[in-house]
């Protein structure tokens, strides 16, 4: 009998437009819904200012950790999916305001880099938003090729983020 390999893995979910705690918790709820995939973790919601433009709302941030039987990119295209359902407008504007963002941070031990897949997400530490939810729910990850989940965050500055 063949059984899955299941992959822990982390996925970084975002929103600064209508309603963005509604939209998030939305975004954890439809993690739990995806094939194949296992929601078996989830951070508490935390809210940042924009990275790009400052013309915009404030965001809400959560980490959910995933068990998953799919491959990196089957994952990475069914989060695209939920996106879409979930109202992300087209085109993708970097940085810009969004309803719904996943983003696929850390896949097991996998590193790639691709031009559809980047994981470990390359600027995951340097984000308050995603380390402060990383170390809430798996504080002694070692995010492959960056480092300790711990002392990613004993050196980045969380003045700007806050617990909603």
């Amino acid at each position: 009998m063949n059984y899955p390999t299941w992959t822990p893995t982390y996925i970084g979910i975002g929103s600064n437009l209508d309603n963005p705690r509604m939209q998030v918790m939305r975004g954890i709820d439809a993690l739990a819904s995806l094939s194949e995939t296992q929601l078996v973790a989830r951070s508490k919601l935390y809210e940042s200012a924009p990275l790009g433009p400052q013309d915009q709302p404030h965001y809400v941030n959560a980490v959910a950790g995933v068990l998953t039987s799919l491959d990196a990119s089957e994952l990475l295209a069914q989060l695209k999916v939920l996106e879409k359902k979930m109202g992300r407008a087209q085109p993708i504007v970097r940085w810009g305001p969004r309803v719904i963002d996943f983003d696929l941070l850390v896949f097991g031990d996998l590193r790639l880099a691709s031009d559809e897949l980047n994981v470990p997400h390359p600027e995951i530490a340097k984000r308050a938003f995603v380390i402060v939810p990383l170390m809430e729910i798996a504080p002694h990850l070692d995010i492959p090729g960056i480092g300790r989940i711990e002392a990613l965050a004993a050196r980045i500055d969380v003045s700007s983020l806050q617990a909603v």
